[in-house]
């Protein structure tokens, strides 16, 4: 039997776990931790050194350590290191490669295989690129898994009642949020909903903000924007006293006297209390609502009707957020998993099933937005609905809209808005070679796959003339996590705005002017 790791590939940490004797188990790295921190850094010689011995070499030079790129997979970002350009999925390649050797030592044995865990809330650009980090690591990922999903799937291995689970997944970059039907080895997924862009790192970097207010305050200057050695210390205490805060009310901050690259930064010592704490991230506590009910509307689900509420990733750990979670739903969040592991133990036990080393398991997952492509009059035609049980497929006829025209150009998106230029671009090709037919007679089919991983193909055929045009979808423009937490609010609010819209293409269209 193959050697299948599961992997939580997290913004700040990164976990494995593979199954043994049936239970999923968490592997340690080579420094005996659990946890991975999921930084890059390079040393004098150009030379990658990863986690925990990474966050060391940051402090003396920060300027080459990379952290959270998670939050760049899928972008056309890139990240200057020396005299070279990388780019996320090669950054994060190297999180895994550690990964797997550690594994391989500690099991004594090859690794070939993975799961990879992903946000729910990610798009097919970004699924891409994971499973691209995968491969530049020597390993064949067999299946990309959503982070909420592989959570239920470790809580409910073992329990053979029915009932309805809605996960909280809050990690180091991201927010997602899944409703499961869970019961006799079946897991599928209700709905999705989540923000790619909130997480442990952005209530970090709100106390960053207030410390360094704070070192004025009692030095009456500045922290000078350009001295990385100063900011990579007011980082690590920032994540530090927020740890404290979620067991304590009151922490210490210090930053000793900091040797700069061009000034001598002098000590601060002061107090930051949980309700302080609460004041400056109570804004990011109130992004958790909107995806939320969402999630509940998109399953038909009152509060009420859920079973059980599990929070996931080390930021459910806040005070403030479990407690918006007891507020929002009703319900006590269930205590008893670990929030930093519970991931890559299920992403274990999906790699356990697809090499055969666990049974009775089933898993269902689904689409997190529309997929479609851009019809007449720049109108969304939607192909596939957002939370369709994956794989899926589907297919449409559409026609030309000119007289004589040879070649269409096919532009596939993602998205609620029924207006195509507010939904995401996942990428355009062109079906050429049509019959110079009249306007409206070519029958063009536009299908869609997509596949267990999330991952979408498209093909376009002219039924008449037989030629055939396909692709598997790349970026083609750099994508700016916020515009996913959008799509669904978006749609909701401009929904009358897109429908006098659309009826006006209509009408321009029947007067044969569209």
């Amino acid at each position: 039997m193959s050697i299948a790791l599961g992997i939580d590939l997290g913004t700040t940490y990164t976990v494995a776990a593979i199954v043994k004797d049936g239970r999923p188990v968490v592997i340690p790295n080579a420094e005996g931790q659990r946890l991975t921190p999921s930084v890059v850094a390079f040393d004098g010689n150009g030379n990658p050194v990863v986690g925990e011995q990474a966050k060391k070499l940051a402090r003396a030079n920060p300027g080459n350590a990379i952290y959270s790129v998670k939050r760049r997979m899928g972008t056309d970002s890139r990240i200057r290191v020396g005299a070279r350009d990388i780019t996320p999925e090669e950054i994060s390649s190297l999180i895994l490669s550690k990964v797997k050797a550690d594994a391989e030592a500690w099991l004594g044995d090859r690794v070939q295989q993975a799961v990879i865990t992903v946000p729910a809330y990610f798009n097919d650009h970004q699924r891409q690129a994971t499973k691209k980090a995968g491969r530049l690591a020597g390993l064949d990922v067999i299946r990309i898994v959503n982070e909420p999903t592989a959570a239920a799937l470790a809580y409910g291995l073992e329990r053979e009642d029915a009932h309805t689970v809605l996960v909280w997944d809050l990690g180091g970059g991201t927010f997602d949020v899944s409703i499961l039907e869970l019961g006799e080895g079946i897991f599928e997924v209700r709905a999705v909903s989540g923000n790619t862009w909130l997480g442990g790192d952005d209530f970090d970097q709100r106390l960053v903000t207030y410390l360094a207010l704070e070192y004025w305050a009692h030095h009456q200057v500045e922290v000078p924007p350009n001295d990385k050695i100063a900011w990579e210390w007011l980082r690590n205490e920032a994540e530090r006293v927020k740890i404290e805060l979620s067991t304590a009310t009151v922490a210490q901050a210090r930053l000793p006297q900091v040797d700069g690259h061009r000034t001598v930064l002098g000590a601060l010592e002061t107090t930051v209390t949980r309700d302080s704490f609460e004041t400056l991230t109570a804004d990011l506590v109130a992004q958790l609502v909107p995806p939320t009910r969402q999630a509940l509307a998109d399953a038909g689900l009152e509060a009420e009707e859920l079973d059980r509420v599990i929070l996931v990733g080390g930021s459910t750990r806040v005070p403030a957020v479990r407690q918006k979670a007891l507020e929002l739903l009703g319900k006590e969040p269930y205590r008893y998993i670990d929030p930093d592991e519970v991931v890559a133990m299920g992403a274990a036990i999906q790699a356990g099933v697809l090499t055969g080393a666990v049974k009775k398991v089933v898993l269902f997952d689904v689409t997190p937005l529309s997929l479609g492509i851009e019809s007449r009059g720049g109108i969304f035609a939607r192909i596939i609905p957002r939370n369709t049980p994956l794989p899926a497929s589907e297919a449409r006829i559409f026609t030309t809209a000119e007289d004589g025209a040879t070649s269409v150009e096919i532009h596939v998106l993602q998205g609620e808005r029924e207006m195509a230029a507010y939904n995401i671009s996942l990428g355009q090709f062109q079906l050429s070679g049509i019959p110079p037919l009249p306007a409206g007679t070519p029958r063009l089919e536009v299908a869609f796959e997509v596949d267990v991983d999330g991952i979408v193909h498209v093909s376009a055929t002219d039924i008449l003339g037989g030629n055939v045009g396909n692709v598997k979808l790349v970026s083609s423009k750099a994508l700016h996590p916020e515009e996913m937490e959008r799509m669904v609010s978006d749609a909701a609010s401009h929904a009358e705005e897109d429908s006098s819209y659309i009826e006006e293409v209509r009408v321009l269209a029947s007067a044969g002017r569209a």
